[in-house]
């Protein structure tokens, strides 16, 4: 199968490259001003994806089997500094891959965001439940899958999908390796004891996101994430003493959404997601969070002071 790859230099567009080729798929991977080579791409290219004509382009050369568009802006700080940009990739660009696929009869898995909701219930999303989004960040990926769907809706699907665990390629990505670079740069972070997420991590999505570019049977807005809900203090936690530091070595502080100047508009407290419709369908099973842990690398920015102990 030949599959086009926006956002190929991400945490989870770099974790599809390499998954796709283990399974003998061919890869063209497109990328902004990432300059090194990314493991699994038969062929990368350096393209600005809101370059509508660009970018049309570029997926009619390849004609593909699959697109995934593992492109957005993802850090809803981004998109509150400089919404416009943001909106290109999250918004228009999901619409025009949905044109290019439905064009190409090609196959489109399309990565959007628990976000989507308000995080208000303390029971799992499912895909019948109204999204609500409360910051801007949210509703561009709103607003992003519904025109995907529109225009592709017999060759799309969208998944939902909830803060990312693993090992990026920029090693300043993941959780994880914010969290221990900021340990030897003096740094405490603050994480939230009442904000819960279902984390997955970036290689068991695109084992999922590879199981569905081989199949067609399944259209439309499903949910993946973890099988475990887990608070991001407690997260934090887990991935210190995963990674064998003290208290010391790399201290956490206590955080709470109640102290938030704004806190019910820009943070969801609470994003389970219903992912049982989807994972009763494929091969890829959801993970735990004792088995994602042995995924993480210590980042290079901090592998000297990590070894130094």
């Amino acid at each position: 199968m030949t599959i086009f790859l926006a956002g190929a230099s991400g945490l989870v567009g770099s974790a599809v490259a390499r998954a796709a080729a283990r399974r003998g798929h061919r890869v063209t991977g497109a990328v902004g001003s990432f300059p090194g080579p990314i493991d699994g791409l038969h062929t990368q290219l350096t393209l600005d994806l809101a370059d509508e004509g660009r970018t049309t382009g570029a997926v009619l050369d390849v004609f593909p089997d699959a697109i995934v568009n593992c492109a957005a802006v993802s850090s809803p700080d981004q998109v509150d500094a400089n919404p416009v940009p943001a909106q290109a990739l999250n918004m228009d660009l999901p619409a025009r891959l949905g044109r290019l696929a439905h064009h190409l009869s090609a196959r489109l898995v399309h990565l959007s965001s628990e976000q989507v909701f308000a995080g208000a219930q303390t029971s799992a999303y499912t895909t019948h439940d109204t999204p609500a989004p409360l910051n801007p960040y949210g509703r561009q990926k709103l607003l992003g899958e519904q025109a995907l769907q529109a225009a592709a809706p017999q060759f799309a699907i969208t998944l939902r999908v909830p803060l990312l665990m693993g090992n990026s390629l920029s090693g300043r990505r993941s959780c994880h390796e914010r969290l221990l670079i900021d340990s030897p740069a003096g740094r405490t972070p603050g994480l939230f004891i009442d904000e819960y997420r279902q984390p997955c991590t970036a290689g068991n999505l695109a084992e999922v996101i590879v199981e569905l570019c081989e199949r067609r049977d399944l259209c439309g807005v499903y949910h993946w994430a973890g099988t475990e809900l887990i608070s991001r203090y407690e997260l934090g936690r887990r991935i210190r003493e995963h990674f064998r530091l003290s208290e010391e070595q790399a201290p956490l502080r206590e955080a709470r959404l109640a102290d938030q100047p704004e806190p019910p508009r820009k943070r969801p407290a609470c994003l389970a997601l219903d992912i049982g419709p989807l994972a009763s369908r494929l091969k890829t099973r959801p993970q735990a969070i004792a088995d994602q842990l042995p995924e993480l690398a210590v980042p290079p920015a901090c592998r000297e002071w990590y070894h130094r102990g």
